[in-house]
């Protein structure tokens, strides 16, 4: 959110490209910065070929890489991305505890991992995305099943690098996570009633 709202102050209307797993208040923020924000697969070379393909200015991921086009190269740099931040906590008159308190907060779970039946998590996926039926949400089948409600999103893939079912829940409130934690194992059981579930 904090690089979005800089590179946005130099670049108004540019392209931010987040991954799946990132937060649902993540667009309405590049929005309000005046950005257009794209959704786009998880994946080191997935958000880099989007960037290249839309010259977007900046991608990050939830894992934590952030792509700089804007006075860098198009690639992820971890020693990169800690200068770009203290540059913005050094800009502005707030602490950076106070800098960071203020962005939109809510619930989130870190990744969850689920052991895919048959070692197959691309053939789970397709069944699940077949039969999962979620009122009242918008579905995207960018990267898995990510289903957005107003006040949430949940999100079955397929890991790319190993035979796991890749889980993700984020909402405003306990609330929403709970309902929607439980909508989503509702569906996943009905599927495979011997999925281990940690939740």
């Amino acid at each position: 959110m904090l690089f979005a709202a800089d590179v946005l102050e130099r670049n108004p209307g540019a392209m931010i490209i987040y991954d799946v797993k990132c937060t649902g208040r993540l667009p309405g923020h590049i929005l309000r910065h005046g950005g257009s924000p794209l959704m786009w697969k998880t994946g080191h070379s997935l958000i880099k070929a989007k960037m290249r393909e839309t010259d977007a200015e900046l991608a990050g991921e939830m894992s934590g890489h952030f792509f700089f086009k804007e006075r860098w190269y198009g690639f992820d740099d971890g020693i990169y991305a800690a200068a770009r931040l203290l540059e913005i906590l050094a800009a502005r008159p707030q602490s950076p505890s106070e800098t960071l308190m203020a962005l939109p907060d809510g619930v989130a779970t870190a990744e969850i991992k689920v052991e895919a039946p048959g070692g197959d998590p691309h053939s789970f996926v397709e069944r699940f995305v077949a039969a999962a039926r979620f009122e009242g949400a918008r579905l995207s089948t960018i990267d898995g099943l990510r289903v957005d409600w107003p006040d949430g999103w949940g999100l079955v893939r397929a890991s790319n690098t190993t035979p796991v079912l890749v889980l993700r829940f984020d909402a405003d409130s306990k609330e929403a996570m709970v309902r929607i934690k439980s909508d989503f194992q509702a569906q996943l059981l009905a599927l495979d009633p011997n999925l281990q579930l940690p939740f």
